[in-house]
């Protein structure tokens, strides 16, 4: 296994991109983190990033929703192109939201839009067989597509939840038939979300494109958590697969607490903060006549 901590666009000096990412199968593993701004997607790139996800978990880390079904093309729009702001090596891709593919016509408008308005390299869509033509008909428009199987969160109402899947040799069979789907559909990677590492490991041996774990196990050739998880900056739920590294939620309530104490007591702003008029202007100043108000 490979200890390599260098990024695909570090490797080569050039920005990541969909054909770099599907070559890098059985190579470095792949590092694929979520952003939905500016300074998000700044710090995710400057860390090395090779894959980052404007992912539409923003319905509930960034806009407050109890599920991702609820946010909009638009709204994705709104956040890929804050984004891509400041992302510049890594590959940038944006999810499809619910309901914006249903049908071929509306894949091929939607996804040129996040391409062409939000400025993201690719797009990522839910589901294994029954997508097949849409990720068929984005390709061949010369958008390349991250696919995703396993638990996909915009089929929580009929999966009853956030519930694993793949739990069954019966279950395991049809996700390996979605991932050879999406592979023949010509998806340059796909996403294994929430399923048994033992799943995971025969998908990935027996696909030729690179598979993105988010609570498969260490067998895939690449992972991808939540910005907003990682960092300790949001408390709802943390899933079992995820690592916090750090509890910036936590820190952040705490130095805003020190900063309402420091404006009430007058301690901020100090007089570092404090911006002083030079003296022959403050003469000048002081000549103002201002009448008061009766």
């Amino acid at each position: 296994m490979s200890t390599n901590t260098i990024s695909l666009s570090q490797e080569t000096g050039k920005p990541v991109t969909a054909p770099s990412v599907q070559a890098s199968k059985n190579g470095d593993k792949i590092c694929c983190m979520t952003a939905y701004d500016y300074s998000s997607g700044l710090i995710a790139d400057a860390a090395g990033m090779d894959v980052v996800l404007v992912g539409d978990s923003l319905a509930m880390v960034v806009l407050g929703h109890e599920d991702t079904l609820s946010v909009t093309v638009d709204e994705m729009i709104h956040h890929v192109r804050a984004t891509s702001r400041g992302v510049k090596r890594a590959l940038l891709v944006a999810d499809m939201p619910f309901m914006s593919f249903c049908t071929v016509d509306k894949a091929l408008h939607n996804g040129g839009r996040l391409i062409s308005e939000g400025g993201a390299r690719a797009v990522k869509l839910e589901g294994g067989v029954a997508v097949v033509p849409q990720i068929e008909a984005l390709t061949q428009a010369g958008i390349p597509v991250m696919a995703h199987v396993g638990l996909t969160p915009q089929h929580v109402a009929r999966f009853g939840g956030f519930k694993a899947q793949g739990k069954s040799a019966e279950a395991t069979k049809a996700l390996l038939e979605d991932a050879q789907a999406v592979e023949e559909a010509g998806a340059f990677c796909v996403v294994l979300e929430a399923i048994p590492v033992e799943a995971a490991q025969l998908i990935t041996e027996a696909i030729d494109i690179p598979t993105i774990g988010i609570g498969a196990g260490n067998v895939t050739d690449g992972q991808v958590l939540v910005y907003h998880d990682v960092l300790g900056l949001f408390d709802r739920f943390t899933p079992k697969f995820v690592r916090q590294y750090a509890s910036q939620g936590e820190e952040g309530i705490k130095a805003l607490e020190q900063y309402c104490k420091d404006v009430r007591s007058g301690w901020f702003p100090a007089e570092k903060n404090t911006i002083y008029m030079p003296d022959d202007q403050m003469e000048q100043v002081r000549k103002i006549k201002v009448k008061k108000k009766k």
